[in-house]
């Protein structure tokens, strides 16, 4: 009869449930899914922004590592980036214009002594028409003439090229110097902002697992939290009501210190039969089979329940 007694005491839901009440009520208790956040590079922990204990926002600063090796590595793949651009642009856009001017020049002064040779060529042929000069003479006039005039299609065609950008095969070259260099700089910003890590949910700040001035290893959690999506309630209901509760079911949750019913919503049912719950070894209640059940408050009310804590849950 204590026996009895006891196990009433300490599990009356069980025997609630088995009644066929409808507004059964069932001992659980709440469980927490904690997020422990840590950063993938290490570092000496420079700053610590929150405390234990703390509520805090999302995207708020959680903790910052030093990153003055990560910072210059930064800008250092920003000025590599830089100098290939630049590279690229120069072969695109092919030769400066003082080389061009200084080739113009060139051309300019060839086209000034090919007319010279030209008008020479047309005197030396006049003169030979009436005896006045030898045939060597006409010959050397129209030799010159034609090296004058094969100097001028030289320089014009290399101001041509000087106009032009650079080969493809060069460009794409280049090109690809860009990418790879600015996929370096994305890299190095990367590991940048990984020094200054924020949360990415609201939450409870349960712990701090550093203090400033130690050494971080790189996935070493630093803060642990506890976002209010991530409070359930755990509670087990025999065979006969497991069946007919569904995800979605609504309960409502009191607990010690409560002013009010905390309303909550069953999340998951349990696909495999326990026995009675891990608290209660007895030979009266081991043959009887129940499923575990948890549920999930709102976001708003999450904050009211603490992990480890017991309540009473009634299903609606």
């Amino acid at each position: 009869m204590r026996r009895s007694a006891f196990l009433l005491s300490i599990f009356p839901g069980i025997l609630v449930g088995c009644s066929g009440d409808k507004f059964s009520t069932y001992q659980g208790y709440v469980e927490g899914e904690y997020v422990h956040v840590a950063s993938p590079v290490g570092g000496r922990l420079e700053r610590l922004l929150v405390q234990r204990g703390q509520t805090i926002d999302a995207k708020a600063p959680l903790f910052q590592l030093e990153d003055d090796q990560e910072t210059a590595a930064r800008e250092q793949a920003q000025e590599q980036l830089k100098a290939a651009q630049a590279q690229l642009a120069d072969l695109r856009t092919g030769k400066r214009n003082p080389e061009l001017d200084v080739a113009e020049a060139q051309l300019a002064q060839a086209r000034a002594a090919e007319q010279q040779a030209a008008q020479q060529l047309k005197r030396d042929e006049a003169q030979f028409e009436v005896g006045g000069i030898a045939r060597a003479q006409l010959e050397d006039s129209r030799a010159n003439h034609a090296i004058k005039a094969a100097r001028v299609r030289e320089l014009s065609g290399q101001l041509e090229v000087l106009r032009l950008p650079a080969r493809q095969e060069q460009v794409r070259a280049q090109n690809a110097q860009v990418q790879a260099a600015r996929a370096a700089t994305d890299q190095s910003a990367w590991k940048v902002d990984q020094k200054h890590v924020a949360a990415s949910q609201g939450g409870l700040v349960v712990d701090t697992l550093y203090r400033e001035g130690e050494w971080v290893p790189a996935g070493s959690p630093v803060v642990r939290m506890l976002p209010p999506a991530n409070v359930k309630v755990r509670f087990f209901v025999p065979e006969a009501v497991a069946g007919a509760l569904r995800p979605g079911r609504a309960l409502s949750l009191r607990c010690d210190g409560c002013e009010s019913a905390v309303t909550a919503q069953v999340s998951y049912i349990s696909a495999e039969p326990e026995y009675t719950p891990p608290v209660i070894y007895s030979n009266e209640t081991r043959a009887k089979l129940v499923f575990l059940v948890e549920a999930r408050p709102s976001v708003e009310n999450a904050p009211k329940l603490r992990p480890g804590q017991p309540v009473a849950v009634t299903l609606q």
